[in-house]
Formats: structure tokens, sequence, C-alpha cells
């Protein structure tokens, strides 16, 4: 059997938002494609991704106005990749190692284009691979030692 690649089993159609977007525009696109995690990319350059979560904790939360409030406020930066044309188990394992259940997708230009979720995952390797990794990732953590 021919080694698998990310980019066999990845969602290629991602929406974006960018930087200076307002976190209403997030949000919307959110609700309309029912996804939590969005990309955020400056021109063709990723330099986030926002969540549902972000958008609560950090916008929400702090009483800041949707309609204002940019994107960029609220993103997480230096986010984890994977390459395209990556092993998908080296993919798992990074996320394994991350603790994460989606990651983003870039070709060797760095451009983004596609999303791995733990589901396409579990679909594509084996239950010992894709029950390891779902196990890990959805493991709590560890209290921090006082």
């Amino acid at each position: 059997m021919a080694t698998q690649r990310v980019s066999d089993v990845m969602t290629s159609d991602v929406e974006i938002v960018r930087p200076s977007d307002s976190l209403r525009v997030a949000a919307e696109k959110m609700r309309a494609r029912n996804v939590g995690p969005i990309p955020v990319c400056d021109g063709d350059e990723l330099v986030g991704i926002v969540t549902d979560r972000d958008i609560v904790v950090r916008a929400v939360a702090q009483g800041l106005d949707m309609e204002r409030t940019q994107v960029a406020q609220a993103m997480t930066r230096g986010v984890e990749s994977v390459y395209d044309d990556d092993d998908l188990t080296q993919a798992a394992q990074k996320m394994r190692a991350s603790r994460i259940r989606r990651i983003l997708v870039l070709n060797r230009d760095k451009r983004l284009v596609g999303i791995l979720a733990l589901g396409d995952i579990a679909a594509e390797l084996s239950d010992q691979e894709s029950g390891r990794t779902l196990e890990e990732v959805s493991a709590p953590s560890q209290p921090a030692p006082h």
C-alpha cells in the first residue's frame, strides 16, 4: 500500500479571515460554514488561527465590541502546520505531540492549502494509530506544579 499523504485526506475548501476583519465577520463565517476554527491570512501568508473559543474568551468575556474588535486582537499566532505532501502518520504524530485536533496544511511555498482534522485521520489510519491519536489529543492536561 502506498504511503498516504496529508493531501489525500485534508479538507481543501477552507474559509479564511484577515487580521483586520472584525470578530463579527469571523463569527458569521464560522456560523455559515459550521466550523469552530478559521485560519487567518494576511495576503497569502498564514499568520494565525481564530476559534470560536478565542472569540468568547478573549473578546466577549471582556466586553469587547464584535464590530470594532479586529481578528488580530483575539487570534492565536504561531500555529502548528504540516505540508500537504507530508506522510499522514507523521501529521498524526505532530497532532499528538501538540495535543491539537486540527492542523493547518501548507504547500511547500508556505501557502495555506487546507486543514487536517482528527476525524480525517481516524478514517484513514489503522484503528490502533487513530485510537492512539484520539486518546493522546483528548487526554486532560496535567496541572502545573506549585
